[in-house]
């Protein structure tokens, strides 16, 4: 191929700037699945679908790695842009609002207009077709859509089990997903933990102090710059998937890579999830804004009541093990796994939205151990986690990931 041929090729993918058909559709994909929000889990198991059809769609056309739903392989010389364009559109439309359908298909329509007619491009979006519908059809009847009620009882509720924020009868979140069908095992309960450190543990005393001190919502002992991390930290999980987009752009991946990575990152962040709120609804721990106050209740002779202890930060779903735990971790380790180091220089950006509060909203990293080290003080200084229910999400992220990295998206031998 001469020169100048080659140059007009790099351009039209994208690789002359960072961007390529795998980057430009997880930007253009995200905005239209999250209308109106939704939960932080959710979008995971959505963008798995999502990147296992883009994945498959570039393995079918380029051939280096191993395909995860589809077998099917393109006609030689198929158009890859049109490929994994086209499996991002098909498998993301069953999960676009319809308010958001029309723009959507737009942006389709557009995108595909830029590629030249013919036999290149019809092959391509046949591979896309291909790859959407395969994943599709794995994900058939997965139950994410399904409504599942949490039921408690102020009567003779036992200590220690979580109460939903406005009390017995309303419906905390995430309730459903760890029912929802993984996409790399059978049964969520594989990986759950052994369970809570009991409440009357020198363990749980020590987390309990840990947290009664640093969490409180007006605390003494927690710093300016610890309060800005715990607000960062909970901020942050509405921009992560640009950090990721931005993250893959910085490092000029091909797009069979780029699939890889967004494949093997969403793929574990998803079943790590998934596993994880399994554990949440089976373990069903009390929360710190309840258990601090009602310490009185919990059998520890240390562990003193604090009748006005709130938290800096709340969420509404049982404590125990930590969600950010088990998906950030899922998500850094698979990262790790990807790239074969943990020492990466990765910058993480937060929305000031909800918390105005916010100073720094911006944090660059240049390893992912310090990462999760500040991730896990975080959870602790909002008020939100004993520490070892951070220790214990890790551990679901990084067996996951790991089942995940090593027995899935492998390069072909």
């Amino acid at each position: 191929m001469k020169r100048h041929h080659i140059f007009v090729y790099l351009l039209a993918c994208g690789f002359l700037h960072g961007q390529n058909v795998v980057t430009e559709w997880a930007e253009i994909v995200q905005p239209a699945i999250n209308t109106p929000p939704k939960s932080p889990a959710i979008q995971h198991i959505m963008r798995a679908t999502i990147h296992i059809a883009m994945y498959d769609a570039a393995v079918a056309v380029a051939g280096d790695y191993t395909p995860f739903a589809s077998t099917a392989r393109a006609r030689p010389g198929a158009d890859i842009r049109a490929a994994v364009a086209t499996a991002a559109y098909r498998a993301a439309r069953p999960f676009v609002d319809p308010s958001r359908a029309a723009a959507f298909e737009a942006q389709y329509e557009a995108y595909m207009a830029a590629i030249p007619a013919g036999d290149a491009k019809t092959n391509g979006v046949l591979a896309g077709q291909n790859a959407a519908a395969a994943i599709q059809a794995s994900r058939a009847g997965d139950g994410m859509n399904d409504v599942v009620l949490y039921e408690c009882s102020t009567i003779n509720l036992p200590v220690g089990q979580f109460e939903p924020d406005a009390g017995c009868g309303t419906q905390p979140v995430s309730v459903n997903v760890g029912q929802i069908k993984p996409f790399t095992f059978s049964n969520p309960s594989r990986f759950r933990p052994t369970g809570p450190d009991p409440m009357t543990s020198p363990g749980y005393t020590a987390d309990f102090i840990e947290t009664r001190d640093y969490g409180r919502f007006d605390s003494s002992i927690r710093t300016a710059e610890q309060t800005d991390i715990a607000y960062f930290w909970q901020a942050s999980i509405a921009t992560i998937h640009q950090d990721l987009v931005n993250l893959a752009v910085s490092r000029r991946l091909s797009v069979p890579d780029a699939s890889r990575f967004f494949a093997m990152i969403y793929t574990a962040a998803a079943d790590s999830g998934i596993v994880g709120f399994e554990t949440k609804y089976y373990y069903h721990l009390w929360r710190p804004r309840v258990a601090i106050p009602k310490a009185d209740l919990d059998g520890n002779p240390d562990t003193a009541p604090d009748a006005s202890w709130r938290p800096l930060i709340n969420v509404n779903h049982p404590e125990y093990p930590s969600g950010h735990a088990f998906v950030t971790g899922a998500i850094t380790d698979a990262m790790a796994r990807f790239f074969g180091t943990a020492r990466i220089t990765w910058t993480l950006t937060a929305t000031r939205a909800g918390f105005p509060q916010l100073v720094k909203a911006e944090r660059t990293y240049t390893d992912l151990t310090t990462l999760i080290r500040e991730m896990d003080n975080a959870r602790v200084w909002a008020g939100l986690h004993w520490r070892h229910s951070m220790y214990h999400g890790a551990d679901i992220a990084r067996q996951v990931a790991r089942h995940v990295c090593d027995n899935f998206f492998q390069p072909v031998r």
